[in-house]
């Protein structure tokens, strides 16, 4: 499918009903673009991934231009300069994440740790998304990157990018929902913007 294919599609797609099976059809289903005629390296890819995080292979996809071969926002092809975006959708990893991250929270309240402003605008911008249903731990600022997921998500991630996994020699990057049906709803906004703006004249 083109990007210009995938337009019209989204264009066809009128309402809240179409614009859900929408993505499940064309965002979470089938084999992304970066596994082409690659099928199992697929599967042992998103397994690796859920091995390490006690997960259901089923709950790691692969989205984004990787998924597609382009950008539907930005209207770029997917290349060796591009990220492979992993999301994870388990509810029991995001509370366990959340907790850690709630742990920092008060330490902050408190005081026992302290953020500059730089930092405090990137973590407001991750709270943005985490109450969407949405961690991304890259939102994160650096001090509770390091202190919180370095080892357990930052150094994993890093461990399968760049020709060290079956997907080849890319960056690989993940965010964590909470339930599909965050998922659901935060790509189907997704898909109702870029419909509006194809169909604002």
């Amino acid at each position: 499918m083109t990007l210009e294919n995938f337009r019209e599609f989204i264009i066809e797609s009128d309402d809240s009903e179409k614009q859900l099976l929408f993505i499940q059809k064309f965002l979470f289903h089938g084999i992304p673009t970066v596994f082409k005629d690659r099928e199992d390296d697929y599967f042992e890819f998103r397994n690796r991934i859920a091995n390490k995080f006690g997960v259901g292979f089923h709950e790691v996809f692969i989205v984004g231009s990787a998924k597609l071969g382009f950008s539907y926002y930005k209207g770029t092809e997917f290349d060796y300069d591009s990220d492979i975006d992993v999301v994870i959708v388990n509810e029991k990893l995001f509370e366990e994440f959340y907790f850690k991250i709630t742990e920092y929270q008060y330490q902050l309240d408190r005081q026992y740790k302290t953020v500059d402003l730089k930092e405090l605008k990137v973590y407001n911008d991750f709270l943005r998304y985490l109450v969407k249903g949405w961690m991304r731990p890259d939102k994160l600022p650096t001090s509770f990157q390091v202190n919180l997921l370095k080892s357990e998500w930052f150094d994993f991630f890093e461990s399968i990018s760049y020709d060290r996994s079956e997907v080849g020699n890319y960056k690989v990057a993940a965010g964590l929902f909470k339930n599909y049906e965050y998922l659901e709803k935060y790509y189907t906004r997704s898909i109702e913007d870029v419909y509006n703006s194809l169909t604002k004249n």
